[in-house]
């Protein structure tokens, strides 16, 4: 069946016709998927009905117009104008409108997303997604599809602020595990890259610990990194077991893939710059090849902090040369940029006497009472209230779900089994 000019005429008359309110909007969708197919094999003839509709009135139908005429193969020079004429619907398209055909509209943001890696050039994709996730979820608390690609786009462009806007959403609702997988992988990079490690040991974590039947490629990165990031964060404070609540095929296979990284952990937990960095040549090739190399240098330069900061418990005032000798560091210049470079990030704090090379280590300064400290306090507390009313909520929905009392019913029939025919231990045959 080809696309003639009287059914053209018939479609754009139904888009025009039936998008004013969303009894129309439903009617009109039952009726655009049935042309479907009609549209995907006349995709190449559809482009000029774009121009009869306004993307902001008529968004539904223009979605699926759209839909079709991206469906194709194009070659690069065209990249550009797919990307410019779909960002543009994805701004001022209606929310209403596209969430009755979110299939349809995670496609061409797909499309744009492939289309921006294809021109090199993915900071083109960065607005646009996160106008489309916005648009797409229903309340900020929904993990969609479109997350993962975001977070991709803001890593490969080092747009790591507008990515960590979106992480401090707080996820309840999920659709697809590997979407969360995804998400939380990408956001600890982000993170990472921020040099907010405590927020990205908690997406790692997530990752790592996050039901599975069988181990994945992207749990087998995740808890590299976190490994690292640990170390990082943590010093030896580390430990390398697993919560109770990990998946079985986490805890017997994770560690097989991560056999140089726990090298790492063994050697760090001897407090030794030598036996780290030893450590380190060794493995070499293997962080190279996993693109972690980066994080491990930071690693090794934390065993530097962590020694200074012991050095803050023991003594009042110190010499640079000192300091040097005791952290294993070459010379007093670069004991200092250690130590400025960990006064300025909050590590430690102290004075240098850039005359008689001395430095002093102070107390924490901050006294938690200023208005900005109550406001960031207040900030938590009201989080933390939102968090335990919403866990609430959730618990009460999950004890009246079925499937779980089911399976709750079936445990305790077992359980109750296996007491009636067990011999209490304080009884004798």
């Amino acid at each position: 069946m080809n696309l003639s000019m009287s059914s053209v005429e018939s479609l754009v008359a139904q888009i025009h016709g039936l998008s004013s309110n969303i009894g129309e909007l439903t009617q009109l969708r039952n009726y655009l998927k049935q042309c479907d197919d009609l549209l995907r094999t006349e995709s190449t003839r559809l482009a000029p009905l774009l121009t009869e509709l306004d993307p902001s009135v008529h968004s539904l139908g223009y979605l699926y117009i759209l839909e079709a005429c991206t469906s194709a193969p194009i070659s690069k020079d065209q990249a550009n104008k797919l990307v410019l004429s779909v960002a543009r619907f994805i701004n001022v398209c209606a929310a209403e409108q596209i969430r009755l055909a979110p299939e349809k509209f995670i496609s061409i943001c797909k499309r744009l997303m492939l289309q921006v890696m294809l021109l090199e050039d993915p900071m083109r994709g960065v607005a646009p997604l996160l106008t489309s996730i916005r648009k797409l979820q229903s309340s900020t608390e929904q993990l969609t599809t479109l997350h993962p690609d975001f977070m991709l786009l803001c890593l490969l462009s080092k747009c790591y602020k507008i990515g960590l806007s979106v992480l401090e959403d707080d996820i309840f609702e999920v659709d697809l595990p590997r979407d969360l997988f995804l998400y939380c992988y990408y956001g600890g990079m982000i993170c990472i890259g921020q040099k907010q490690f405590r927020k990205a040991l908690e997406l790692l974590h997530n990752v790592v610990t996050a039901p599975m039947p069988i181990i994945s490629a992207i749990a087998v990165e995740a808890y590299k990194k976190y490994i690292l990031v640990s170390l990082i964060h943590l010093g030896q404070q580390f430990a390398t077991s697993f919560p109770k609540y990990t998946s079985s095929a986490a805890q017997r296979n994770l560690k097989n893939f991560s056999q140089s990284y726990l090298e790492l952990v063994n050697s760090y937990s001897t407090g030794k710059v030598s036996e780290v960095e030893k450590c380190v040549e060794i493995y070499k090739d293997t962080f190279g090849s996993d693109n972690n190399l980066g994080l491990v240098k930071q690693v090794v330069s934390s065993m530097y902090k962590r020694n200074i900061q012991r050095l803050t418990q023991t003594y009042l005032t110190l010499s640079l040369q000192d300091i040097a000798n005791t952290v294993q560091l070459n010379s007093p210049k670069e004991a200092e940029m250690h130590v400025l470079q960990m006064i300025q990030e909050g590590d430690i704090y102290a004075t240098i006497n850039q005359k008689d090379g001395m430095v002093r280590f102070l107390e924490d300064p901050e006294q938690y009472k200023t208005c900005e400290m109550i406001e960031r306090l207040d900030f938590s507390i009201q989080r933390i209230m939102r968090l335990s009313k919403k866990l609430t909520t959730m618990n009460e929905v999950m004890s009246c779900d079925p499937s779980y009392l089911g399976k709750v019913g079936k445990e305790r029939q077992r359980f109750d089994y296996d007491d009636f025919y067990t011999v209490p231990s304080k009884f004798t045959i």
